[in-house]
């Protein structure tokens, strides 16, 4: 695949989401902002995508709209061969809870509940017995086994969000998105957590997207895609946070 068909995109098998020509305007007339200027992208199963951009650059925005959490103004976006425009509040409520997992900065852990009945609480409100065996492989992948029976107040931060990325996992999703996943996290804490997403890809097949701003959280990616006014400008495989970093002074000295 050329680098021009990777970043131009066409919906593919191989695609656990993608995104063709898509445009998300915010307003209307003169004071209407482009967030999204006509992007395409597959984002490949059994892959781990880093999205990059200076503030601005509408990253979030192309999450958010991948993983149907906004709508957008013009072009399509699909999770595997669903297309989300036109789907129902309802079949869009169950596509996202049977086949997207969600990490968020915030943890958004409920603080009443232990670290196990937050990680199989997605699959306890569809009504759903979690697979014991794929949740005894999620925790041990986590090394939750010890802290299971913990509240999120009595853990650490970098436990937290191991739990919330245990929840992300339970339900097997096609597809796990996260939004600056290790934002509140130390470097430590956030190395391993980020271990933790890279592990889930290699030991279990999952496909994991996540935005940062932080060029060592994005190293651990097979793939980085840089936005720059709402469009992507470049792409980098095999990345270092070396060049993770030089690749965004560039794109900063355009701009």
């Amino acid at each position: 695949m050329t680098r021009s068909e990777t970043i131009t995109g066409f919906r593919s098998s191989t695609a656990a989401a993608s995104a063709v020509d898509v445009v998300k305007s915010y307003g209307s007339g003169s004071t209407a902002v482009r967030a999204l200027d006509h992007v395409s992208v597959d984002l490949n199963r059994g892959e781990f995508t880093a999205i990059m951009g200076p503030s601005g650059s509408g990253k979030s925005t192309l999450m958010h709209c991948l993983a149907g959490l906004d709508t957008v103004t013009s072009g399509s976006v699909a999770i595997g061969d669903v297309e989300l425009r036109g789907l129902s509040d309802k079949k869009m409520t169950a596509l996202r809870r049977d086949r997207i997992g969600f990490v968020f900065q915030s943890f958004n852990l409920v603080p009443t509940l232990t670290a196990l009945e937050n990680i199989t609480l997605p699959i306890a409100i569809a009504g759903r017995r979690p697979d014991r065996e794929w949740l005894a492989t999620v925790i041990d992948t986590l090394g939750l086994r010890d802290r299971l029976g913990h509240r999120p107040s009595e853990l650490s931060g970098g436990q937290q969000q191991r739990v919330a990325v245990g929840r992300a996992l339970a339900s097997r999703p096609e597809i796990i998105f996260g939004d600056e996943p290790t934002g509140n996290l130390d470097s430590r804490s956030s190395g391993e957590v980020m271990g933790i997403l890279r592990q889930s890809v290699d030991q279990l097949g999952q496909t994991v997207v996540i935005v940062t701003h932080d060029p060592r959280a994005a190293s651990w990616a097979d793939r980085v895609l840089f936005l720059t006014d709402g469009r992507i400008v470049d792409e980098l495989r095999s990345p270092t946070a070396d060049s993770v970093l030089d690749r965004m002074k560039r794109l900063e000295t355009r701009s």
